[in-house]
């Protein structure tokens, strides 16, 4: 399985340190968030490998639905259930509940489809900051603090027209930005394509906080400073 270097699992769970978490950020999702780093004192472990771990688990439903509830941090162990039917919740040991999914439908088993399917979603959300949430940012003249900038996953789900499938990929269709105050929900709308024809569509939200008026300069800057995170870190 092509995550097992992202993670280790006993009879007593899952785990993920801090560099297994980054490697996959950074060389799976392409998402370099600094939040990811091992060294972050706001280090959390990336959302896409959490859901790549329930996909690789549990396998790939014509409906599938799920919310993040809580950042989960180094070392944590992580108790998977034994069987995924219509729900389930992935919590710690000390149960704290960190991801919530529901699906329905068929499932696909077929671990190569879902490796593909896995690549190319957690590399399409790697590039969400810089293809999406820079220019909806720039849109709405608003930014996160550039010291200190916060995106984190809120929820994601996606439904399939037909699970006989080879390599889909997803094709971005629509973006959005609802500002609360100091909070924003960013939602990305997208179709899945397999072979050139359509097979699904999805989305997903991401929390924008600290939100404050758009300073060209500033969002310049991230720009840069991300820009040479990823040249360095690639």
């Amino acid at each position: 399985m092509f995550l097992q270097p992202y993670f280790n699992e006993s009879d007593q769970g899952a785990v993920i340190s801090a560099e297994q978490a980054s490697r996959f950020a950074k060389d799976v999702a392409q998402d370099f968030n600094p939040i990811h780093d091992p060294e972050s004192k706001r280090f959390c472990v990336p959302g896409d490998l959490l859901f790549a771990m329930t996909l690789m688990k549990f396998g790939l439903s014509e409906q599938m639905e799920i919310q993040f509830q809580g950042m989960v941090g180094k070392e944590t162990n992580l108790l998977f259930p034994d069987a995924f039917e219509s729900s389930f919740e992935l919590k710690d040991d000390k149960d704290k509940t960190y991801l919530s999914a529901q699906r329905s439908g068929e499932t696909n088993t077929d671990a190569a489809v879902i490796e593909r399917f896995i690549r190319h979603y957690v590399s399409f959300s790697g590039h969400n900051f810089t293809d999406v949430v820079l220019p909806l940012m720039k849109r709405h003249e608003v930014m996160v603090n550039p010291a200190r900038p916060l995106v984190i996953y809120d929820s994601m789900g996606f439904e399939f027209d037909t699970l006989n499938l080879v390599a889909p990929k997803l094709e971005l269709i629509d973006t959005q930005l609802d500002i609360n105050g100091k909070r924003g929900d960013a939602t990305l709308l997208f179709a899945i394509v397999d072979q050139g024809k359509p097979v699904g569509k999805g989305k997903k939200t991401l929390v924008l906080s600290g939100l404050r008026p758009l300073c060209n300069d500033a969002i310049e800057q991230m720009c840069q400073e991300y820009a040479l995170r990823q040249q360095q870190l690639s």
